[in-house]
């Protein structure tokens, strides 16, 4: 029986769902429709995929590597080592670096791959479709999955249906690749019922990507080649080589391979299997509404909202109580630092605030008000000319890294747990209540000994207080920046 082998490509940035995405903790590490976050839901469909591997590869970002680790660790996903992309350069090198790692251990191994940040709601069709692929990769198809319109959508790419390549279950030729239609175009292509939506979903064996690839963009598999095999592993991750890495061409997929390989043409094999199982790509804010639990007059809210006399509308509260009142077909999403109020129909434009935001060099596109850290998190709750406060969370176990500012100083006052403290020579125990002092210039880390999250207050003084301003002489976690 074929083994199938999860690959997950967690590389993307979720503009359009921004203010709750962001580039430092994008869409699918959120619970945009459930309890579990899209990279979660994503790790435990695979698994539920019969003759699915034990384990899952996920190819990452290198800068949310902490994060999935620990969204991964909370769902008891046994896993690959992480692999770590230096920086984005769209999904065709991802695969190819998730190819590369399994190469050494089986060439002809089937992947199943799959983007982080679908929705798919019924797992059982989606397992059944995946099982219907497995015969054809084996056979060295590249097996695409088009998901059956349920409308006439302009923001999905289609596939057309070719010749039949068997009857039960279904699969066909990929005839071509059709980019984001005008609204006319897509109604036509959901009335001749030749045409499916790209899912972005494929079944094919590393040999073949391989091969592929090799065939039509010689230099990403070339770039690829030195930068995985220029690599070293580093705990539970693999990090790619960043210089050699840099140099890869960017492209996706569809570009790189796919749509080369349309057209019936009987030098290539791509098959497309229907998949109809309440496919979502989570693209944007006005998509979550369509795909969520409404009450009878049509509205979904998040969090603590008094919704009255609303219709069609969407109310997300993180932090605070949002009410609204005579709204119709309203968007508003409220974080810590940023609220986002859109009419519905404008759901897709919510990526030129990102834009903006980009170019007026502010950093609400980038980060939340909570910053995740390997060892925990912090919170800027309070800031001024000369000094910022901050809400430090410490995970048990956890450590800081041994580190010195040439800029500032930092008074530290524990308010839950117990905080060992490095400070040059002297290591000693901070308790509830408790505060100590770190002067300018002064060697110190912050570790929590403890078996509960270590929570202290730091207030922060000096001429510069930016993030930079960081010398590390020792860090458990392999940073050095």
């Amino acid at each position: 029986m074929t083994k199938i082998k999860p690959v997950i490509l967690s590389g993307g940035s979720g503009t359009r769902l921004w203010p709750l995405s962001r580039q430092l903790y994008p869409k699918q590490l959120l619970p945009l429709v459930g309890e579990h976050t899209l990279l979660q839901d994503t790790v435990m469909r695979a698994r539920a995929v019969p003759n699915s591997s034990d384990s899952v590869l996920v190819v990452c970002n290198e800068e949310h590597r902490f994060l999935i680790a620990e969204q991964l660790r909370e769902i008891n996903a046994k896993t690959d080592p992480l692999v770590l992309e230096p920086q984005g350069r769209n999904t065709a090198p991802a695969l190819t670096l998730a190819a590369l790692a399994l190469e050494a251990l089986d060439p002809h191994q089937v992947m199943l791959v799959m983007p982080a940040d679908h929705v798919i709601k019924d797992t059982t069709a989606f397992s059944r479709a995946v099982e219907h692929a497995v015969p054809l990769a084996a056979q060295g198809y590249v097996v695409t999955f088009g998901i059956v319109p349920s409308g006439a959508e302009t923001g999905f790419g289609y596939l057309q249906r070719g010749a039949v390549i068997s009857e039960t279950p279904p699969a066909y030729v990929v005839q071509r690749f059709v980019e984001k239609p005008d609204p006319v175009s897509a109604q036509a292509y959901v009335d001749s019922g030749k045409y499916l939506w790209n899912s972005g979903i494929f079944m094919l064996r590393v040999s073949v990507w391989l091969t592929y690839l090799g065939q039509f963009q010689p230099q990403m598999l070339a770039c690829c080649r030195s930068a995985y095999h220029s690599g070293k592993a580093d705990q539970d991750f693999y990090r790619v080589d960043k210089p050699t890495f840099a140099d890869c061409p960017s492209d996706s997929i569809d570009y790189a391979v796919m749509e080369k390989l349309t057209g019936g043409s009987t030098l290539y094999k791509l098959a497309l299997i229907p998949l109809q199982a309440g496919w979502s790509d989570v693209g944007a804010w006005g998509v979550v509404w369509e795909i969520s639990d409404k009450d009878p007059a049509g509205n979904v809210t998040h969090g603590d909202v008094i919704s009255i006399d609303n219709k069609n509308t969407l109310l997300h509260s993180q932090h605070r109580l949002l009410a609204g009142v005579g709204l119709d077909d309203i968007m508003v999403v409220e974080t810590v630092d940023a609220v986002l109020v859109a009419h519905r129909a404008q759901a897709q434009a919510v990526k030129t605030i990102v834009d903006t935001l980009k170019q007026q060099q502010r950093e609400e596109h980038v980060v939340h008000r909570r910053v995740y850290r390997p060892w925990g998190s912090y919170e800027g709750i309070d800031w001024g000319e000369r000094y910022q406060v901050k809400r430090i969370t410490v995970s048990p176990g956890a450590a800081l890294s041994l580190q010195m500012h040439h800029h500032r100083a930092e008074h530290w006052v524990v308010v839950k747990g117990t905080a060992k403290v490095t400070r040059d020579n002297e290591i000693f125990l901070v308790a509830e209540n408790q505060s100590t002092y770190i002067p300018i210039g002064v060697k110190h880390r912050l570790e929590n000994p403890g078996t509960i999250p270590l929570e202290m207050i730091e207030i922060q003084s000096g001429g510069y207080l930016g993030e930079d301003d960081i010398v590390r002489f020792d860090d458990k976690y392999g940073r050095t920046v």
